[in-house]
């Protein structure tokens, strides 16, 4: 009866510290509650890169017309790469007028063309020679970044990895109470992903174009980890 009366007592301690961000499980006779983490983490499958298109010319139509001269290099680097243009995506295209406020009365000095390009590359090693193309009269801005595009099965195993935890606490505290571990009778489940960009700026790019390697060739790009918080109730035997 007294080791019956330690183990309901922590359990209904483990509840009140799970309590603030986790649900709330009432404490059960005959059953043991438990919270574990799990951790899995993966190489990145995919980089995204993404890039802006922008023109300024003293009148909307030339402005277009550069925009759309800079839109036909991109082109022509994406298939000298051995990449289709259809898999670029345009975020955004926009033509606004550009004005002079140092005089009181504003002045139109010209117009400018902005657009937002995004694109996949499932091959690393393209990355390099495409961003050292588009930094020359190009692009003024680029940034990269590597995701995992898979993530829900990265997902699936951190949670595997989170239960198994759980379960071996359960086992471990079952048998120190001299119980057996029964049937899972309750679960909950949190995920999260922790994805971290590289972000280059379109100077530091520039400097590369001469012949030095880019930034990223050579290095391995940070895992992508997936964690998860498992929290289990189990009967006892």
């Amino acid at each position: 009866m007294k080791t019956a009366f330690l183990l309901l007592l922590a359990l209904l301690i483990s509840s009140v510290t799970f309590s603030q961000d986790r649900p709330t499980v009432t404490a059960q006779p005959n059953s043991v509650f438990v919270g574990a983490d799990g951790k899995f983490e993966a190489n990145p499958d995919t980089a995204v890169m993404q890039f802006n298109i922008s023109a300024q010319e003293a009148t909307s139509r030339e402005a277009y017309d550069h925009a759309s001269k800079s839109a036909e290099q991109v082109r022509q680097i994406l298939r000298s790469n051995g990449i289709e243009p259809k898999s670029a995506e345009i975020g955004y295209m926009s033509l606004q007028p550009v004005y002079d406020f140092k005089t009181a009365k504003r002045k139109l000095v010209g117009y400018r063309v902005n657009a937002n390009v995004s694109l996949k590359l499932k091959d690393f090693s393209k990355i390099a020679p495409i961003v050292q193309q588009l930094a020359i009269d190009v692009t003024e801005s680029q940034s990269l970044n590597y995701t995992l595009e898979d993530i829900d099965a990265a997902k699936a195993k951190a949670v595997d990895d989170a239960y198994r935890r759980a379960r071996e606490s359960a086992t471990a505290l079952a048998r120190s109470a001299g119980r057996g571990l029964g049937e899972l009778s309750y679960a909950s489940v949190d995920t999260f992903e922790n994805v971290r960009p590289i972000v280059m700026a379109g100077a530091m790019m520039k400097m590369n174009v001469a012949g030095a390697p880019a930034p990223t060739e050579e290095f391995t790009p940070q895992s992508v980890s997936v964690t998860a918080h498992v929290n289990a109730l189990f009967g006892l035997k």
